[in-house]
């Protein structure tokens, strides 16, 4: 179990404008608040990994994510169905989300996450967080606490310890409109 002590140092630390790393559903995620550009800069150079790829964000619930979206009712009913697996849904953006979060599209990639650890750093910082897997680009995603320090060690300023949940990777990515997958998981 994670440390409330944890949560706490991991939030004080992203409101700062940090990157951390944390456990999501199925690996370690790497992330900082979404309207950070310096923080988002950061994790860009240390997963060596383009603007254009654009990032995901996270959250316990929909009322976080709304800042940064404008779904279509069709969207918004993806978002709010239960799933037995971790489910990223590619939705409509505010035009006025920025480039950094998008990629540069018309979408944004999020996700409703039931994991404790993503819960309470949501909640300790009153808002969505970026997630990406804890990784170099083209490296496989970690799955412990030790392996991030070992890939990653320096680069970032806090890796939260917890349990993974019961995926056995990275979320599926599916397209809200239409519900087609875009990454298996």
């Amino acid at each position: 179990m994670t440390s409330p002590f944890s949560i706490r140092k991991a939030a004080d630390i992203l409101l700062e404008g940090g990157v951390v790393a944390y456990p999501t559903e199925g690996v370690y995620g790497l992330g900082c608040l979404p309207g950070n550009s310096d923080a988002i800069t950061r994790i860009l150079d240390i997963k060596s990994r383009s603007l254009s790829a654009g990032f995901i964000l996270v959250s316990p619930n929909y009322a976080l994510l709304e800042e940064w979206l404008s779904p279509s009712k069709k969207e918004l009913s993806a978002l709010q169905q239960k799933t037995n697996y971790p489910v990223t849904w590619v939705v409509t953006a505010k035009p006025a989300t920025p480039d950094w979060l998008t990629g540069g599209r018309a979408t944004l990639a999020v996700r409703i996450s039931t994991h404790p650890v993503v819960t309470a750093l949501c909640d300790a910082t009153h808002t969505a967080l970026v997630s990406t897997s804890a990784n170099r680009a083209g490296r496989p995603s970690a799955r412990t606490a030790l392996s991030v320090r070992k890939f990653l060690g320096p680069k970032i300023d806090y890796v939260v310890s917890g349990a993974l949940g019961k995926a056995s990777g990275a979320s599926e990515i599916r397209r809200a409109e239409d519900n087609q997958v875009l990454r298996p998981a």
